[in-house]
């Protein structure tokens, strides 16, 4: 019931309120145009919530109690067994005083139930009086009145609701260039991708530590918005979809808890802007989580987290997908228009899924945002790589989005300030080796690079020699090397090793011996505890790391030794995590589904072996009766049909065989589930014999 459409769930309630009848009146009772009604009809069947009888057509018993509260119904009550209609509803309400017509349409309007403090003995002197007294309400326990279907129906026009409920409400559109379109989503998608790049590759060597309860801390989502350049409602989206995607996980870093990229993250680098957001968007398709609850506080006042575990929705799959379906319905040319669009597009997707809880409203909201941060919607719109994303044609995503993306480039412009512009996105390669090279000032369209002692140095520790940066510069640069830049690389390189550390606890070594004399005489180094052993030797009292970051604060550029005396290369360690794997197999899971369906269907013969084997007019049995009943069943070896009420007060019939009854409990073999059970002989209300199966 929940996958039925407002115009579904109208059908279904008609035939459960009034009974089986033929197609043909269901059609007129229905406000909708007869062949939608038709329709739905059908899929009422197909979905077995109503089947053919011998009377007519008739929806699946108990229906009616599961569209009770439903959102969007047309509150229709049932006529309960023995209570007798009236002989024309037409002509009762046409001798109504105006009074209790009134109340009568009230009533309706308000879900079909009321109160009242008079009693059921009272002259028709009221309107509730006057209108039980007619029958066209029904007395309930505790003074409560409700109103019949049929009665309903009459009072409607001979329909089932006022408002025709086969009108899907129409979304609110304005027009835009198709091109501009495509070309708004694919810079966004071209966005997404940079930045979650940009994000593990730093995470790889700085990562955050996990919370105990799995989430990620509030200050390393604000450092990560920071480092991305975006508030933290879109960074918690883009860290979301990398875990989505499998490029994002926790893992173990120096003995903690972190999150880390996994292996999957190199792999992903290696391919095409447009093959890395296909991975990403599709992962954010299928999956369960909820971003946009990130910050927002939960029922004890607390703020949620990212990758909290508990930021899932069995909703929001079935609710990103209407909602991108419905947008695909547009017209090229045609987007949500601003303001009034999104509520239009919220109304179609509860006409499509009117029992849904309420939270799908903020769930299509969230669902337009989270599209254009990705890059799916442009303006309002569905691009096109999106469109074949929905329909499942994922190979070509890709093929459709590469066009649009900006080329890569192979190049930079060196300039005289110590920069570099690169004119455009950078092939992965070139980017790679020049934020080694070189410091990221500012991003964009066109990207600047900025060239310092630092970076020149850091591109000395990873193993490049100062001729090797020279060349490298030379080739990928389009204008000609600048003199300042040449000349920094050049005294970088000079000073660049000239002081090596071993470990001794930690020993100098130079060449120079004039620098280690000035060395030993620098006041800042009395802590360190130096001593010459050598004219070109110098051990100390710390060790190395703390030695090594001392030198460089005093401005020299030391470099760590071997014990055969080569350079020791300081790459930045790469931490990474393994890819989470489904630990639920296939086939468990199909075991699972099959036991279930196996259930139900056990569970609802069971019921149909009940329900024929009731008698018309039967009442409860004493409980003498029923437990003379329930021994002689024993000792026939009979099957029977017991009346039985649980603890909460809710009664139901089982078909059980019953196998002893002793210390004021029955133990019988229950054939709805299936298994031994034991009923207390107090709660058991009846007893009669089963039909045969």
């Amino acid at each position: 019931m929940d996958q039925l459409t407002h115009l579904e769930l109208a059908a279904l309630e008609a035939l459960a309120a009034l009974g089986p009848c033929a197609i043909t009146e269901l059609v007129t009772l229905v406000n909708a145009d007869p062949r939608a009604t038709m329709s739905a009809t059908e899929r009422l069947v197909d979905l077995a919530l109503a089947w053919e009888s011998p009377e007519g057509l008739r929806a699946l018993t108990g229906t009616l109690e599961g569209l009770a509260f439903a959102p969007g119904g047309s509150g229709l009550r049932p006529r309960s067994p023995g209570e007798s209609r009236p002989e024309t509803v037409a002509v009762a309400l046409a001798r109504l005083s105006p009074a209790a017509r009134a109340l009568l349409e009230h009533l309706d309007s308000h879900g079909g139930h009321g109160t009242t403090a008079a009693s059921a003995g009272d002259v028709a002197a009221t309107p509730v009086q006057e209108l039980l007294a007619a029958r066209l309400l029904l007395p309930r326990d505790g003074g409560v009145v409700i109103l019949p279907g049929e009665v309903a129906v009459a009072l409607r026009g001979g329909r089932t609701t006022r408002e025709p409920v086969d009108q899907v409400p129409a979304l609110l559109t304005s027009g835009r260039d198709p091109d501009l379109v495509e070309r708004t989503a694919a810079g966004a998608a071209y966005e997404t991708v940079r930045r979650i790049e940009l994000l593990l590759d730093q995470w790889g060597t700085h990562p955050p530590l996990a919370l105990r309860s799995g989430g990620l801390g509030v200050r390393d989502l604000k450092a990560a918005a920071r480092v991305l350049q975006v508030d933290e409602s879109t960074a918690a989206l883009l860290i979301e979809v990398a875990s989505a995607a499998g490029l994002l996980a926790t893992g173990n870093a120096d003995g903690e808890p972190a999150w880390l990229p996994t292996d999957a993250f190199d792999p992903w680098l290696s391919a095409t802007a447009a093959d890395q957001w296909s991975q990403l968007v599709t992962a954010w398709l299928d999956s369960p989580r909820l971003p946009a609850l990130v910050g927002l506080r939960d029922q004890a006042g607390k703020a949620r987290n990212a990758l909290a575990p508990e930021l899932s929705s069995v909703f929001a799959v079935e609710s990103r997908r209407m909602t991108l379906a419905a947008l695909a319905t547009l017209e090229p040319g045609q987007v949500l228009a601003a303001g009034t669009g999104p509520p239009s597009l919220v109304a179609r997707v509860c006409w499509l899924r009117p029992r849904r809880p309420p939270s799908r409203i903020e769930m299509v909201e969230w669902t337009l945002t989270e599209a254009a941060a990705l890059g799916l919607t442009g303006l309002g719109a569905l691009s096109g790589a999106a469109r074949l994303l929905l329909s499942g044609d994922r190979a070509a995503v890709a093929e459709a989005l590469e066009p649009l993306l900006p080329k890569p480039v192979d190049h930079v412009l060196v300039q005289a300030d110590l920069t570099a512009v690169a004119p455009g996105p950078l092939t992965p390669e070139l980017a790679r080796t020049l934020h080694v090279i070189a410091e990221v000032e500012s991003r964009g369209g066109a990207t600047v690079y900025r060239f310092t002692p630092q970076s020149v140095r850091r591109a000395f520790d990873t193993g490049w020699s100062a001729a090797e940066v020279h060349a490298f510069l030379a080739r990928v640069s389009r204008t000609a090397i600048p003199q300042p830049l040449s000349y920094l690389i050049d005294d970088v390189a000079r000073t660049f090793g000239t002081i090596r550390i071993g470990h001794a606890e930690a020993f100098v070594r130079s060449d120079d011996e004039a620098t280690l004399t000035r060395l030993l005489r620098d006041p800042r180094a009395a802590a360190w505890g130096l001593r010459r052993l050598a004219p070109t030797v110098v051990v100390g009292a710390v060790p190395a790391e703390e030695l090594l970051a001392a030198l460089r604060e005093l401005g020299t550029a030391p470099v760590v030794e071997a014990p055969d005396g080569s350079v020791q290369i300081g790459r930045p360690r790469q931490h990474r995590a393994r890819v989470p794997r489904d630990r639920r197999p296939t086939a468990i899971t199909a075991a699972r589904e099959t036991a279930q369906l196996t259930a139900l269907i056990t569970a609802l013969r069971a019921g149909d072996r009940a329900a024929a084997s009731r008698p018309r007019g039967s009442g409860p049995m004493s409980p003498a009766d029923s437990l003379a009943a329930l021994r002689e069943a024993v000792e026939a070896s009979r099957t029977v049909v017991i009346g039985y009420v649980d603890h909460h007060g809710t009664a139901t019939e089982r078909v059980v065989d019953p196998l002893s009854v002793e210390g004021g409990h029955l133990t019988a073999h229950d054939h709805r589930t299936e298994l031994r059970r034991s009923f207390a002989l107090h709660r058991v209300t009846s007893v009669r014999p089963a039909t045969s199966s």
